[in-house]
């Protein structure tokens, strides 16, 4: 396995529910739990046909549980009827952008979604041995000092923010309150195949290269952050639930990140030269808003604890991704939208 040590063998039998798997990370997940020989069940609200997890098929490995975060009726009854033993929260509204438009929804699936999950989790803590709730840097807002550490202050200010903290601190709640197993996972910006966010850097940066067009920057591309190939994110999670009933891991959270910053420009760029479009220069517009300027990660803890670090590159993770979506957009060629990347 890459991105730490060889936990697949454990997940054999295990019945697992995984909130969020149509998304990039979800659908990379539930199909290395099922792989791994896993009994998955998956949350899904919306049926994507883009989807990897549907585009793959694996979405028919796995029970389907069709509802919403929001209904508690619907995630109490895939953890009882199904009779998880682990789970990973994934589910949540992740764009910033989206966030900052119509804050409420975000609100609803980000805090309600989450509190919902863990007290039917609570409730049935007879079943559940072990949750992962994945959170993100953005939970620790802006900060004076970087990287980030576990013991920064979870300090969001802008709505995804905000919503990312209120997740990260009701887990620790559950875990301090009720000694429910719960860990956190914070990582940076996650990129790779299956990402169907365009507004993000790496997808949009390809979808424009492929159509002859330069990416339309929003922000004045200096902003810097974390990127995490997808794969070393699924390990991170994998690893961190087999360690999560252990002193020291249960109730805390955890960074994953490569700890190598690097600029919008600096990803546009490595992206557009593992296209073999160098020559396609992006266009900034600068008129991002509600958003960092500098955030990246200390991952040290993950490392002398549970004995993870990334096992790809950005040039490597990119060069596993863009076949992707050249065979995606081969498929079903997507409209150009401006204001694409971060």
């Amino acid at each position: 396995m890459n991105g730490g040590p060889d936990v697949t063998s454990s997940w054999n039998g295990r019945r697992v529910l995984v909130t969020g798997a149509t998304g990039i990370v979800g659908s990379a997940l539930t199909t290395r739990l099922l792989d791994a020989g896993a009994a998955v069940v998956t949350l899904i609200r919306d049926w994507d046909p883009q989807s990897e997890l549907i585009r793959s098929g694996a979405v028919h490995r796995t029970s389907v549980v069709n509802g919403a975060l929001e209904d508690y009726a619907a995630v109490e009854r895939a953890i009882n009827e199904h009779e998880t033993d682990t789970v990973f929260h994934l589910g949540a509204q992740t764009i910033v952008g989206t966030a900052l438009r119509n804050p409420l929804p975000t609100f609803e699936a980000n805090i309600r979604g989450t509190y919902h999950l863990l007290e039917a989790c609570r409730v049935h803590a007879g079943l559940v041995e072990r949750i992962v709730v994945a959170s993100s840097d953005k939970a620790y807002g802006e900060a004076v000092t970087l990287p980030y550490t576990e013991d920064t202050p979870l300090n969001g200010r802008h709505p995804y923010d905000v919503s990312k903290s209120c997740a990260d601190l009701l887990a620790l709640t559950y875990a301090h309150t009720y000694d429910l197993p719960v860990s956190v996972a914070r990582c940076g910006n996650i990129y790779g195949p299956g990402d169907l966010n365009w507004s993000r850097i790496v997808p949009g940066t390809i979808r424009a290269a492929l159509q002859g067009q330069p990416v339309v920057l929003r922000s004045d591309g200096l902003m810097t952050r974390d990127y995490v190939f997808v794969e070393d994110v699924v390990s991170a999670y994998l690893t961190l639930a087999d360690h999560t009933p252990q002193r020291g891991v249960r109730g805390e959270g955890f960074n994953f990140s490569p700890g190598h910053p690097l600029t919008v420009h600096e990803v546009v760029s490595a992206t557009l030269n593992a296209m073999g479009r160098p020559d396609l220069h992006p266009k900034t517009v600068g008129a991002a808003r509600a958003e960092i300027q500098a955030q990246h990660l200390d991952s040290s803890r993950a490392r002398a604890r549970l004995g993870w670090t990334p096992s790809h590159t950005l040039g490597e993770g990119l060069q596993a991704t863009v076949p992707w979506y050249r065979q995606l957009l081969r498929a079903a060629p997507q409209p150009s939208l401006a204001g694409t990347g971060a």
